[in-house]
C-alpha cells in the first residue's frame, strides 16, 4: 500500500502532546529527589536503600510492555495512547497523596512498608504513562520533524523537573514549611511538596488528553504505508495467552539491530543515574555536610535513645540542597534540549548524544574535588541561606549531568523511532525501556553490597562509580547504527 504523507505539526500541536509528561516529571522528579529522604525518615538504612529503590525498575518492566501492546490494539473514543496515559496519571496522583502519609497508617503496616507499597503504585502509574506519551509522539510527528518532537519533550521533562526537585526547598524557605522529620514521620514540607506534585500533574495530563486529537485508524494507516484490512483482520484475532507470549518472545529476538546496540548504551547510562538518585542525598550528607556514615546505619541509631538534633538539621537541610542540585541539572537539561535538535541535524545524532554523555561522566568523577566545609551565605533572590562552599560548587558538575540528562531523554527515541515497523512501534517502545529498567535493576541489587563492602558506607564513590558508566556509554555509542546515517 501507497504511503500518504504525514501532515506536519505546528510548533503548539507538538507542544500540546507532550504538554502532559511536564506534570508526570514534576511527579516523577520529587520522587527522585525525596525518596530516599523519605524513607530514611521512616526507618531504611544506607545498605537496604537501593533495594527499595528497585520497585521503580521493577514496575517499568512489567508495565510497560504490556501497556505498550496494548494501546497498539486500542481505538476508542479517547483515541489510542490517550486513555492510558490519563489513567496512570489518575492513580500517580493517588500514590503521590498517601506516600508521605505513611506515618499515619502504623495500625496497619509498618510506615516503611506502606511507604514502598505507594512507591510502588507511583512507579507502576508513571510507567503507565511514560510509554503511551513516547508512542504518541512517535504516532503524531512526522519523520522530519522528530528530533523537534522528542527534543520538546525533553524541553517539558525538565521543565516539570526543575519544579519538582526544588519544591521542598521552595516550601521551606519561602512559605516556612519546616524541613525536619520527627521520628518515624516525613518533613512537612515534603508532604505538601507531594500534594502539589500530584494536582499539577493530573492538570497537565488533562491538557494533553483533551487538547491533542489523535489520528483516526485509517488515516494512520494511510501516513505509515500500512493495509487497514491486514490490520484490522490481525487485531480482530484473539490469541491465547500462551501464543502472545510467544508472539512477544519473538518480537524480542527479531528487535532491529539499531535497539540491540542502543540496549548496550542504555545499560551503562541508566546504571549511572540510577546510582545518582539513590546515593546523591546521603553523598551530599556525608562529603560537604560531615555527617560520619554512621548515620545511616540503622543497627547503631536503634541503639540510641534518640537521634541528635544537629543530624537532623544536617540530613534536612542537605535534603533540600540535593533538591536545588537536582532542578539544576534539570535546568540545564531544558536549556540544551532547545538546541539539541539543531546540534543533532548539524553535527549528527550519535556525535552529540556520545559527546554529552562522555561530559555527564566527567561531572559524575569531579565530584570528588569540591568538598568544602567552609560556611558560606549565598543570596539566591527568593531566600538568602547559609551552606557550606563545597555545597555551592556542586551546581558546577550538575551542568553536565542535565547535558547527559537531556541527551538520554531525547537522542535514543529518535534514532530508535527510525527502526520501527510502525505497526509495533508501542509494543517495541515498551520493550525498550527494559533497557532503562534492566540496568536500574542490576545496579539496585548490587548497589547496597557495593557501598557497604567495597566503599564502607561513603556514599560519594557510588557517585564516582557513576562516571566510569557514564563514559562507557558514551564510548559505546559510536557502535550504534542509525537510519540517519544511511
Amino acid at each position: 500500500m501507497s504511503q500518504v504523507k504525514q501532515p506536519q505539526l505546528s510548533f503548539w500541536q507538538i507542544w500540546n502532546v507532550s504538554f502532559g509528561f511536564l506534570g508526570v516529571q514534576f511527579g516523577f522528579a520529587l520522587q527522585n529527589a525525596n525518596v530516599s529522604r523519605i524513607l530514611t525518615d521512616l526507618g531504611a538504612d544506607l545498605h537496604s536503600l537501593s533495594y527499595f529503590w528497585l520497585v521503580a525498575p521493577i514496575m517499568g518492566l512489567i508495565v510497560q510492555p504490556f501497556v505498550g501492546a496494548a494501546s497498539d490494539r486500542t481505538w476508542n473514543r479517547l483515541g489510542r495512547r490517550r486513555p492510558y496515559i490519563l489513567a496512570g496519571a489518575i492513580a500517580a496522583a493517588i500514590g503521590m497523596f498517601l506516600m508521605p502519609n505513611a506515618s499515619l497508617f502504623v495500625a496497619f503496616m509498618a510506615p516503611m512498608i506502606f511507604g514502598a507499597i505507594m512507591l510502588a503504585l507511583m512507579d507502576a502509574s508513571f510507567n503507565v504513562c511514560f510509554q503511551p506519551f513516547r508512542a504518541l509522539v512517535s504516532d503524531m510527528v512526522p519523520e522530519e520533524q522528530r528530533n523537534s518532537g522528542y527534543s520538546i519533550q525533553s524541553l517539558l521533562i525538565n521543565i516539570g523537573a526543575v519544579v519538582g526537585s526544588i519544591l521542598p526547598f521552595l516550601l521551606t524557605n519561602i512559605v516556612g514549611l519546616d524541613n525536619t522529620a520527627a521520628d518515624g514521620k516525613v518533613a512537612p514540607s515534603v508532604i505538601w511538596a507531594f500534594y502539589i506534585g500530584a494536582t499539577v500533574l493530573l492538570g497537565t495530563v488533562l491538557w494533553t488528553v483533551f487538547r491533542t486529537k489523535e489520528y483516526q485508524p485509517k488515516d494512520y494507516y494511510a501516513y505509515k504505508g500500512m493495509d487497514p484490512v491486514i490490520v484490522e483482520q490481525e487485531l480482530a484475532v484473539k490469541k491465547p495467552m500462551t501464543e502472545r507470549l510467544v508472539g512477544f518472545f519473538k518480537l524480542m529476538k527479531d528487535m532491529p539491530d539499531t535497539m540491540k546496540q542502543l540496549a548496550v548504551v542504555q545499560f551503562f547510562a541508566w546504571f549511572a543515574f540510577f546510582a545518582m538518585w539513590v546515593y546523591t542525598t546521603p553523598a551530599v550528607t556525608q562529603h560537604i555536610w560531615g555527617l560520619d556514615p554512621k548515620w545511616w546505619d540503622s543497627s547503631y541509631l536503634s541503639s540510641l535513645d534518640a537521634i541528635p538534633e544537629f543530624v537532623k538539621v544536617a540530613k534536612g537541610t542537605a535534603g533540600d540542597w540535593v533538591g536545588i542540585m537536582f532542578a539544576a541539572y534539570s535546568l540545564f537539561a531544558a536549556v540544551f534540549s532547545v538546541f539539541l535538535a539543531k546540534l543533532a541535524n548539524k553535527l549528527g545524532r550519535k556525535l552529540v548524544f556520545g559527546a554529552s554523555l562522555a561530559l555527564g561522566g566527567l561531572s559524575y568523577v569531579s565530584f570528588l574535588f569540591f568538598q568544602d566545609l567552609t560556611p558560606t551565605h549565598v543570596d539566591l533572590l527568593i531566600t538568602q541561606i547559609e551552606i557550606p562552599a563545597g555545597a555551592l560548587h556542586l551546581l558546577f558538575p550538575m551542568i553536565g549531568v542535565g547535558i547527559a540528562w537531556a541527551a538520554v531523554l531525547a537522542m535514543p527515541y529518535a534514532i530508535l523511532a527510525g527502526a520501527l515497523p510502525a505497526d509495533k512501534t508501542g509494543v517495541y517502545m515498551g520493550i525498550f525501556n527494559f533497557t532503562i529498567a534492566g540496568p536500574q535493576i542490576v545496579s539496585g541489587i548490587v548497589g547496597g553490597s557495593i557501598v557497604s563492602l567495597v566503599f564502607d558506607n561513603h556514599a560519594k564513590y557510588m557517585i564516582v562509580l557513576a562516571g566510569v558508566c557514564m563514559f562507557i556509554a558514551a564510548l559505546s555509542v559510536y557502535f550504534v547504527q542509525d537510519s540517519e546515517e544511511q
